[in-house]
């Protein structure tokens, strides 16, 4: 098992699949990792000339804790410009459980433990 197999098994696997660890943190009991989505979106869309245009404003997300430390993942999508139309395009991420600042792989473990 590679790295990155191991990654999945700890992070949201389309984060490890779709963006780079940019920076890493530890403080005494918070753990910030921050992302940056890569630059491939063009690979998906090979019809269009898309351009990248830098980021959105980054967010913060809370997932599952690790090794008794609060996890804050930190998240910058990227957007692209379509070189014809001028089109701005980013790819909808379902990254945060809605109405909460948590991933949605953690937002539906809390509601399953919630239940007993």
């Amino acid at each position: 098992m590679d790295s990155q197999e191991i990654l999945k098994l700890i992070l949201p696997t389309y984060l490890v699949e779709h963006f780079n660890i940019t920076k890493v943190e530890e403080l005494e009991t918070k753990l910030h990792i921050y992302f940056e989505e890569k630059n491939d979106y063009g690979n998906q869309c090979a019809e269009r000339q898309l351009i990248s245009k830098g980021f959105h404003s980054m967010i913060t997300i809370e997932d599952f804790p690790l090794r008794g430390k609060s996890v804050k993942l930190h998240v910058q999508r990227r957007r692209w410009t379509d070189k014809q139309t001028g089109e701005i395009i980013s790819r909808d991420w379902n990254i945060i459980a809605e109405g909460t600042r948590m991933t949605t792989e953690f937002s539906e473990f809390l509601k399953k433990i919630g239940r007993y």
